[in-house]
């Protein structure tokens, strides 16, 4: 078993004691994403719609530094504050991810950190 440690500057350094990605052979197991700017981490802003878009930038930066990209997702966590959101995320994610889709779960849950309205954490399968 081969374990390496993922990180990006393109994303949000951990704000906490994670990783930003850990890969064990093709798998990489990626930590969750909240709308943070990485240049400030500071939120993107209050709206549910920037926050999403900047949550899957996050991604995506961890995920090309892991040497694959959102295609390669394979199970997508979502966490809202809010779920009346969910539609919202589902247009989005439209964008972002072609057929067939990872499986995925959305989860409401009361606050998450920095007063962020979303996360996402992923697990991603690399070719061999």
């Amino acid at each position: 078993m081969t374990r390496q440690i993922i990180a990006s500057n393109k994303a949000p350094s951990a704000i906490g004691t994670y990783s930003q990605a850990v890969k064990v052979d093709s798998t990489v197991y990626l930590s969750g994403q909240i709308p943070l700017l990485p240049e400030t981490m500071e939120l993107c802003g209050n709206e549910i719609e920037a926050q999403i878009i900047q949550v899957f930038a996050n991604l995506q930066a961890v995920a090309e530094a892991a040497g694959g990209s959102l295609a390669d997702i394979v199970k997508l966590n979502i966490f809202l504050t809010n779920l009346k959101h969910f539609p919202i995320i589902n247009e989005i994610m439209a964008k972002y991810f072609n057929e067939p889709y990872p499986a995925r779960a959305a989860i409401g849950v009361a606050e998450l950190p920095k007063g962020s309205q979303v996360e996402m954490d992923a697990i991603m399968v690399l070719a061999d």
